[in-house]
C-alpha cells in the first residue's frame, strides 16, 4: 500500500475517532447534586463546540452597535447585596447574539438602543442567587439551572440613542413585586407602550417573555444547551 494512502487512512480514523468522542461527551460529563450535567472547564467546553459549532459563546459588542451593559451584579447593588462576578463581559449563545442583533438593528431605526443588565452567567452565581432568594418567580432554581447558565437568556431595557437615557419602564430592574409582571396594567400608557414595544421588538426575533420580569427574555430551546459554569476571566479565552 502507497504511502499516501496508509497516512489518508490513518487520518480519517484519527478524525472519526475525534468526532464519536465529542458527539458522546455530553453524555460522559459528570452530573452535580441534581443530576445535571455542568461544564465547568475550557477543555470540555471545547469539544462540544467542535461536536455543534452553534454552541459557541459570543460577545454580544461584535453583534449590535447600539447595545451597551449595565452590569448590576458586578457591584454590591443588586438584590444579593453582594457582588456575584468580577470583569463580566455580555456572552451569548451564537443563535441568540444574533437573534439580539436583529432586535438592536430594527430598534435602531427608531432612534433606541439596549442596555443589557445580565447576559451569561456562571451556573455557580445562580446557586448564590436561590440561597437569597428561593423563589422561581424570581430566581432560577439550581435543580434546573437558568437561560442565563445556557447563555440563551438576557435581562435588557431600552434607552434612548440621543441622550443614553433608559425609558420608563413599570419598575427598576430586579424589583420582585407584582409591578414587574407582564400583565400588570395599572401603569402610565407611556411605561405600558414601553413595556411593551421591549416585548413586541424581543419576540419578532424569537425570544420569548419572562411573566414576572419585564427585563427578562429568552430563547425557548434551552435544554439544547448545556449548563455553564466558567468565570469571565476563562469565558474571555473561549471566545471568538
Amino acid at each position: 500500500m502507497k504511502l499516501q494512502n496508509i497516512i489518508i487512512m490513518l487520518a480519517s480514523a484519527f478524525l472519526l475517532g475525534t468526532s464519536r468522542s465529542a458527539a458522546q461527551l455530553a453524555n460522559t460529563l459528570p452530573k452535580n447534586e441534581f443530576g445535571l450535567t455542568i461544564v465547568n472547564n475550557t477543555i470540555d467546553f471545547k469539544a462540544l463546540v467542535t461536536q455543534d459549532s452553534l454552541k459557541q459563546m459570543v460577545a454580544i459588542d461584535k453583534y449590535g452597535t447600539n447595545v451597551k451593559t449595565d452590569f448590576v451584579y458586578a457591584t454590591a447593588n443588586n438584590f444579593t447585596h453582594q457582588v456575584l462576578y468580577l470583569k463580566p463581559k455580555a456572552y451569548l449563545r451564537l443563535a441568540a447574539a444574533k437573534a439580539l442583533q436583529a432586535v438592536a438593528n430594527n430598534l435602531k431605526i427608531t432612534g433606541l438602543g439596549l442596555l443589557i443588565y445580565d447576559a451569561y452567567r456562571p451556573y455557580s452565581v445562580t446557586k448564590t442567587m436561590w440561597q437569597i432568594v428561593p423563589d422561581d418567580r424570581y430566581a432560577a432554581n439550581p435543580a434546573k439551572g437558568s437561560g442565563h447558565n445556557r447563555g440563551i437568556a438576557v435581562d435588557l431595557t431600552l434607552y434612548n440613542l440621543q441622550t443614553g437615557l433608559p425609558l420608563p419602564m413599570p419598575t427598576p430592574f430586579d424589583d420582585f413585586t407584582e409591578k414587574a409582571h407582564h400583565n400588570y396594567s395599572q401603569l402610565d400608557s407611556v411605561v405600558l407602550a414601553n413595556r411593551q414595544l421591549l416585548k413586541t421588538a424581543m419576540e419578532q426575533q424569537g425570544f420569548k417573555a419572562l411573566d414576572t420580569e419585564w427585563w427578562h427574555y429568552y430563547l425557548p430551546n434551552a435544554t439544547y444547551y448545556e449548563l455553564l459554569d466558567i468565570d469571565f476571566k476563562q469565558m474571555k479565552k473561549l471566545v471568538k
